[in-house]
Order: structure tokens, then C-alpha cells, then sequence
């Protein structure tokens, strides 16, 4: 049975979905203003993961995933390079798609924009003050923290503790240090409100789009750690408000990406974006990387855990390739079984690798159904064999070209590449060639690493 570690209590729990077999998931999206970054790639991964898992244990998952397309962010960026919010964020969004398709993460089944949804969230800011949960002023709208009870117990922090901590700015209106902003003021950029002309709050746009697309109550919401407070803590406030019911079952967070010990962002200007990574690391390396460490935990960024993340999947992906049997029932394997009690144990996506490796050993030693249950396997965690898989008739066809182009017989690509390697150490350079123009021909590309030479097909 899948369990899962539940940030709302500290508890690893058993995962029940409220209706049968469906599972209602929401996970915070981008907010539209800059190039996607390795913290990204951490989250989206991730959630990519259980996503995948979740279908492959046969749930049927409705998977949303927002976009925020205003925000602060946004609309200084507009101003700055002089265009409308809307150009900044459509093409930011089409940047951060690409990015999200470069690393396989597979596409959310809802991607709802916040600008698309005003009109629930304008309707769930009208509930919240007619309950006395939130108030107007001056144009602006906030909610009552004191009035919601449980608030602080996502994050763990005491209401006087955060009312240490808590401050009025300049032109706030509020009762009440620890009162959020529902909606803003907002006469040049904003859009037409009961409470004049404004734009929402960033936390009441995730609460509105989970309750429009999901329901009132989800399974699973899920974001990087640096979310639980105060963004999440505030949608469980104004959700359970405005609904009058538990808001969500499974709170999960992943942990940081770091950098010399210190977290990766843009506002401390150490990140690395996934435009930069894909150009030296291609995206199994990075999703390898990231399933390495547990996703709770943070991970300490550097070139030499991506090269050994490289080397480690290329080892995986190189794995001696059989057709794949789509009738073989996997289930009966005790490799599968592994797999299955790693991912059920809080996605222990390390634990997974491991069993994944095991069976590179196998399919290396013709074991007859392991390559079949590691391509498997390793695709519900999101790799992609489209490269280098070939099925045994083929690759014959294509040795035996090869073959034929250099005169001399070779039974496996390792008989070529060491040919090869024999040539280039000789400095028969016209040898070598002829091997590359060969492969070339034959639609195979060698890539030379300090671990040694490996193939895939172009």
C-alpha cells in the first residue's frame, strides 16, 4: 500500500483517496516572469513522478497544475522592457512549457491561468466577507487570520510567534498585522471588482482553482518547501473558510535545491536554469540527479553529482536491449515487487534506482524478461529509452551494414567501439573515420565521456 509523509501532522500515512479509485492532485505552478531553474526542475520533477506512479498503480488521477500570469513580479518586468503583463507572461509561460517538455515531465490533465479564473476568486472573496472571515478597505480586501482558529498548523508556528514577527507596510489598512491580502488595489493593471478596480492575492488564486477544477475537498497538494508558509497556510485558511470543509487530505512538499549550503532562488541570484543545464547534461541526467535523493530531503547541487548522475543513467539506458514484451505480466517478478515497496514507502525513488540497476545487470546477462521490466519500470519514473532503444533485429540489420561498409564482420556495437578505440590509440586516424562515417551512415552517434564510450541512435 502507498504511504505517503503528510506535512500537515509530520506522519508517514497510509494514502486513501476519497472517492475509490480517482485521485484529485494539485500541485503550485510558475509564476510567468523568468527562465524556469534548477529548483524548478526539483519540484516539477517530482511531482512528475508521483503523477506517473499514481496512474501506474491504476488510480485515475486528475492531475492541475496553475499558472500564475499576474503577479508584483510580472508587472515590473512589463514595465521594465516596456510591454503589457500579458506578452511578459505568454511568453514566459511558452519558455517554462518548453522546459517542462525538455525534462519529460508529462503535461498536467488541468493547466488553468489565473487571469482565466478571476471570476471564482472575485465569488470566493464575496463568501469569505460574508462570513465575517474578510473585510474591505479602501479598495483593498483581507483576510481575518484570528478569526480561523487552526491557523499556523501546516507550518508549526504558534499565532503569537507570528505575531512577533508581523508588520504593517505603508498604505496597508489592516485590522490586524497578520491579515492577508484577498485582493489589491490595483487601478493601472487591475480588473473590475466589487471593491473597484483590483487584481487578486496571489494565495486566493490557488484556492479558487482547486475548488473550480477539483472540488472543495482534494487529496493531495503538493509544492516545494519554501511554500508551506506563508502561501499554504493561507489557502488552508481561506479554503476551509469559504467552504465550510477540510480543504485538503495529503499536504506533501519537496525539499531545496542547494548551492554551497544556501537555497537556490532568484532573489539570491545562485540558480542555474534548465535552459543552462540541458546544454551540458541531458534531461535523464538531471531527472537521475534529482530520484537520487529522497525528495524531502534537500539536495546540494555541483557538476560532480551530475557527472556521476551521468554516468549512472547512461549505465542504466545502455543496458543490453531486447525487444520489448508488451504481454509479459511484470507483476509476477520479484524486481517489480522491489520496485513497487520502494515507491510505496514515501516514493523512495533512491531505493527504486537501486532495484533498477539490478536489472541493467540482468539484461546485460540476456536474462530473459529484465529488459522488458527495467524500460518498464524505469518510464513510470519518468526516464525515456527514445534514443537508444532498438530492437535486436534491427540493431542485426544495422551491424551487419556496418559490416558490410568496412569490410570485416562485428557481432555487437562493443566490437566496433573497441575497434575503434584500438585505431584511435594507434593513431589510425583513417581507420577511426571510417568507423564514425560508418555508424553515421547506420544512424548511430558514439559519445566519448572520461567513463568511457557509449551509443544511442540519432
Amino acid at each position: 500500500m502507498l504511504k505517503l509523509h503528510n506535512t500537515y501532522n509530520g506522519q508517514i500515512e497510509e494514502f486513501k483517496p476519497i472517492e475509490d479509485n480517482k485521485v484529485r492532485m494539485y500541485v503550485c505552478g510558475p509564476t510567468v516572469y523568468d527562465n524556469a531553474h534548477l529548483g524548478h526542475a526539483r519540484c516539477y520533477i517530482t511531482w512528475d513522478v508521483l503523477y506517473r506512479y499514481l496512474k501506474f498503480k491504476g488510480y485515475d488521477v486528475t492531475y492541475c497544475r496553475n499558472v500564475t500570469d499576474v503577479d508584483d513580479k510580472i508587472l515590473k518586468k512589463a514595465e521594465k522592457e516596456g510591454k503589457t503583463p500579458e506578452e511578459v507572461s505568454k511568453y514566459w509561460y511558452g519558455k517554462f512549457s518548453d522546459s517542462m517538455k525538455a525534462l519529460n515531465n508529462l503535461k498536467p490533465d488541468v493547466e488553468p491561468f489565473a487571469t482565466k479564473t478571476l471570476g471564482e476568486m472575485i465569488s470566493m472573496v464575496k463568501d469569505l466577507i460574508d462570513k465575517g472571515f474578510a473585510y474591505e478597505a479602501d479598495g483593498d480586501v483581507y483576510f481575518r487570520v484570528k478569526k480561523f482558529g487552526k491557523y499556523g498548523s501546516l507550518s508549526g508556528q504558534p499565532i503569537d510567534q507570528l505575531e512577533s514577527g508581523a508588520r504593517i507596510e505603508v498604505g496597508e489598512q489592516k485590522e490586524d498585522p497578520l491579515d492577508f491580502a484577498l485582493w489589491k488595489k490595483d487601478e493601472k493593471f487591475g480588473y473590475n471588482s466589487p471593491w473597484g478596480v483590483g487584481r487578486p492575492g496571489w494565495h486566493i488564486e490557488c484556492s479558487a482553482m482547486s475548488r473550480k477544477y477539483l472540488g472543495k475537498t482534494i487529496d493531495i497538494h503538493a509544492g516545494g518547501a519554501d511554500l508551506i508558509f506563508p502561501h499554504h497556510e493561507n489557502e488552508i485558511a481561506q479554503s476551509e473558510c469559504a467552504n465550510g470543509c477540510k480543504f485538503v487530505n495529503y499536504w506533501l512538499h519537496n525539499g531545496f535545491v542547494t548551492i554551497n549550503k544556501e537555497k537556490m532562488s532568484k532573489s539570491l541570484g545562485n540558480f542555474l536554469t534548465i535552459d543552462d543545464l540541458l546544454k551540458n547534461y541531458d534531461s535523464n541526467t538531471i531527472r537521475f540527479f534529482i530520484l537520487t535523493n529522497h525528495y524531502r530531503m534537500p539536495v546540494e547541487f555541483s557538476d560532480k553529482a551530475l557527472t556521476s548522475a551521468q554516468a549512472g543513467v547512461k549505465r542504466m539506458l545502455n543496458a543490453r536491449k531486447t525487444k520489448v514484451n508488451e504481454d509479459l505480466d511484470i507483476t509476477q517478478f520479484e524486481e517489480y515487487k522491489a520496485f513497487v515497496e520502494a515507491m510505496d514507502d514515501d516514493l523512495n525513488t533512491s531505493k527504486a534506482l537501486a532495484v533498477l540497476f539490478d536489472l541493467t545487470s540482468k539484461a546485460n546477462k540476456n536474462v530473459d524478461y529484465a529488459y522488458t521490466l527495467l524500460y518498464k519500470l524505469a518510464s513510470t519514473l519518468g526516464f525515456t529509452f527514445e534514443k537508444t532503444m532498438i530492437s535486436e533485429e534491427e540493431l542485426r540489420g544495422k551491424l551487419e551494414n556496418i559490416s558490410r561498409e568496412l569490410g570485416e564482420n562485428f557481432n555487437s556495437m562493443d566490437e566496433i567501439i573497441e575497434k575503434r578505440k584500438a585505431a584511435r590509440a594507434d593513431k589510425k586516424w583513417d581507420v577511426a573515420d571510417k568507423i564514425r562515417i560508418a555508424l553515421d551512415n547506420a544512424g548511430i552517434l558514439l559519445k566519448d565521456s572520461k567513463e568511457g564510450t557509449s551509443w544511442e541512435l540519432k
